[in-house]
């Protein structure tokens, strides 16, 4: 209980987030503008200095990648099955899939950082890296077999894509930073986690809540319920401990992306139902995150 402690002020920085979107009078171009600034600059930057200066052990970190994988795997898959256990329209479907399996980044780089600092962030910023890829394939191929249109271009120039492999190879190539470099990355790294959960908060949209469907309940299950189960036996059977196994668990228990809803609209899907499951699932997960850690006393 102590641990799940630790994570508390992560998820009351989001609460605090949605008051200020709603009661303090910052509209909502503000925080489209911070959104972009988190996306395309705070948070490449705490990757890239996160994944250069801590020592990643390759061989101790394959399971771990192997483990995220898995549990990508059982998203995606426990995720489709709803296609035909409940009745909903093929842009419904296309849209909300997705949220089965994809992960907030944000809020995972946070609570890593609470709970192991530097090292737990770069663990969680090399499973986070390298499962975006997959994570954003499947998605763009839903809703591309939908609407006919192609997002491919957009995992290319994904900033954080970029940012975990610019990062793996500069602490690869032995890179060292000069002082002042380093400091200002820090800067600039430190204000991403704070600045990210605001944006978490502000982006709930409690109206949009009444969208909420039984499908909606089961992507949400499969993702805060039965991934994190997934995670820790799996992890288990490919020897994971400590701050690893840790990880991985924080990793399958996190809520849906929110990039999720801007995917979905900018490829003709149904946003509004989108909204419904990334804010009932960031809700939930304020309670479900901390009983897993409970559960497995990480």
């Amino acid at each position: 209980m102590t641990t799940a402690l630790i994570i508390l002020p992560d998820f009351l920085l989001i609460l605090l987030g949605f008051a200020l979107s709603r009661w303090v009078g910052y509209e909502r171009a503000f925080w489209d503008a911070l959104e972009r600034l988190i996306y395309f600059v705070l948070f490449p930057v705490l990757l890239f200095r996160s994944l250069l200066r801590t020592t990643i052990e390759f061989a101790a970190a394959a399971p771990l990648i192997a483990t995220g994988l898995g549990i990508m795997a059982a998203g995606m898959l426990l995720s489709y099955l709803g296609k035909y256990i409940f009745s909903t329209s093929a842009s419904g479907f296309a849209s909300g899939f997705q949220c089965g399996f994809r992960f907030n980044t944000y809020i995972g780089l946070a609570i890593a950082g609470s709970l192991y600092g530097t090292q737990g962030i770069a663990a969680m910023s090399l499973i986070a890296g390298t499962m975006i890829p997959p994570a954003n394939v499947v998605s763009v191929w839903a809703l591309a077999r939908h609407s006919g249109s192609n997002g491919w271009v957009e995992l290319l120039r994904n900033p954080l894509i970029i940012a975990t492999v610019a990062g793996i190879v500069a602490n690869l190539s032995g890179l060292a930073l000069p002082a002042p470099a380093d400091h200002f990355l820090e800067i600039l790294a430190a204000a991403s986690l704070p600045m990210g959960l605001l944006a978490v908060g502000a982006g709930l949209k409690v109206v949009a809540l009444r969208e909420a469907t039984a499908i909606t309940g089961f992507w949400l299950a499969v993702k805060l319920l039965v991934l994190p189960v997934v995670a820790w036996f799996l992890g288990r059977a490919l020897g994971l401990h400590g701050l690893y196994l840790t990880i991985a668990i924080a990793f399958a228990a996190l809520p849906p992306a929110s990039s999720a809803f801007i995917l979905a609209t900018r490829m003709g899907g149904e946003g509004r139902s989108v909204a419904a499951i990334i804010s009932l699932g960031t809700l939930l997960a304020m309670l479900t995150m901390p009983a897993w850690i409970a559960v497995f006393d990480l």
